[in-house]
């Protein structure tokens, strides 16, 4: 069984088991969490539920591993023959989430 989740703006193909890395969740690590926006659940069987925009009765159970951020990336402003020059360093924060198991209800089948 695997899904297509939506958060942060970005989509994921996800599976139980499997560790994903997203933009940060406003949430403790340890915590369980669920993701209510399923485009796609592919089943056990091989059936493909696809929502309209989401598939209505099935969510994703998740617990957060951990909190950290990303690698850092610089940011350079530059602009010739004007001794204009600027140098800035970002870091994104991230989440670390393990994908416990997928539930479809009924209702969707």
């Amino acid at each position: 069984m695997y899904a297509v989740v939506e958060t942060g703006g970005r989509q994921y193909n996800v599976q139980p088991g499997q560790q994903i890395v997203i933009e940060k969740l406003p949430v403790d690590a340890g915590t369980t969490i669920a993701f209510e926006r399923l485009l796609l659940v592919v089943d056990d069987a091989g059936d493909a539920h696809i929502g309209r925009p989401y598939v209505t009765g099935a969510r994703a159970l998740a617990t957060v591993v951990a909190q950290e951020r990303g690698k850092k990336i610089l940011v350079f402003k530059y602009k010739p023959k004007k001794n204009y020059r600027r140098r800035q360093g970002h870091r994104q924060y991230l989440s670390r989430v393990l994908i416990d198991r997928i539930e479809l209800s009924a209702a969707t089948s």
